[in-house]
């Protein structure tokens, strides 16, 4: 989703605060300001875009990103965007998957070690295995990991498209990795498909349990329950809705359900309720650890500085840019 500034491409302080002024107090927008105008300023001295994930707090989501969604989203507006540098304000393999769309440009991530368990629960000689003892059987690939792994990848997927993605192929049998959970997920969906799952775990999503949405149920007659496909199958079994964070965020804008509790990451309700104020929102969530490393601060100092450059090999970029556009082609 594009974020529109004014027509002189930068929007006043006192606007942007409008966005946020729910959730930041206003003894606190000074302090945030600060970075906010400096970030601004910047992005149209160096044309630079901001892309941010849907967890990202909302002082980042609501003020200073050109493009907010979920990772399909993101994807999509980075192979597009005439920007020369990309800030991605995510984690690291959305940086890499922005870099991999536009290798002729500058993309910057403001703390390199923002990373994800599911990134880090596989590798590329994990997939090669895994090839190994399932000969001929695609392997599709989360969007939620490494260059190299995509690499090694025949189509990649989100949390929005898998399901689509998998039977786009046209086959009785495929990998789907490296979340074991959502690959299950889709399974349920697919009866018709074999699903082969590899242990990976969202450390923030494989934390929900069924008892946590009976509680929710309980202490709010009336909610809708939404989750995540990443969470447990047990969990989504007792939700009213699961879909990707998009999903999520449509289903809220176009049922306008009374009270809503979002099973994911916490900064996700805090920023559909700056949008939503008819919508009451509560919250059995978690926090990614490694989505808040990215602040408003680092963001400058990754413009100011021009630090925390992704670069990715251009030979394993090719081969894992391939299975990224193979699924842009289909979804």
């Amino acid at each position: 989703m594009q974020v529109s500034e004014s027509t002189s491409g930068i929007m006043p302080l006192p606007l942007v605060y409008e966005r946020v002024q729910h959730h930041v107090p206003a003894f606190e927008w000074p302090l945030l300001a600060v970075d906010v105008e400096a970030i601004l300023r910047l992005k149209r001295e160096k044309n630079a875009t901001i892309l941010a994930h849907n967890y990202q707090a909302p002082e980042i989501f609501h003020t200073v990103a050109d493009i907010v969604g979920d990772s399909l989203a993101l994807a999509r507006e980075a192979a597009a965007t005439d920007a020369d540098i990309i800030v991605m304000a995510g984690v690291h393999f959305m940086a890499e998957t922005s870099k991999l769309l536009n290798p002729d440009k500058r993309v910057f991530i403001p703390d390199s070690r923002a990373g994800c368990s599911l990134a880090e629960s596989i590798t590329a000689a994990d997939v090669r295995e895994l090839r190994r003892r399932h000969p001929g059987v695609p392997v599709i690939t989360y969007v939620n990991t490494s260059a190299a792994v995509k690499a090694e990848s025949d189509i990649c997927c989100t949390s929005g498209n898998a399901l689509k993605i998998v039977r786009s192929l046209g086959v009785d049998r495929v990998i789907m990795l490296p979340d074991e959970f959502l690959a299950r997920n889709i399974a349920a969906q697919a009866p018709e498909i074999e699903v082969i799952t590899w242990a990976g775990h969202c450390e923030v999503h494989e934390l929900f349990t069924p008892d946590d949405i009976r509680a929710v149920r309980e202490s709010y007659p009336g909610v809708t329950v939404m989750t995540h496909p990443e969470c447990p199958p047990e969990v989504v079994a007792e939700a009213d809705f699961s879909g990707s964070t998009a999903m999520m965020a449509d289903f809220v804008a176009y049922k306008r359900p009374q009270r809503v509790a979002l099973v994911t990451e916490c900064s996700m309700g805090d920023n559909l309720a700056q949008q939503f104020r008819d919508v009451e929102f509560v919250k059995p969530c978690n926090l990614c650890p490694h989505m808040k490393r990215i602040t408003l601060g680092n963001i400058r100092a990754a413009l100011e500085e021009e630090q925390h450059e992704v670069h990715i090999d251009p030979l394993l970029a090719d081969r894992a840019r391939a299975a990224v556009e193979r699924m842009l082609a289909v979804a």
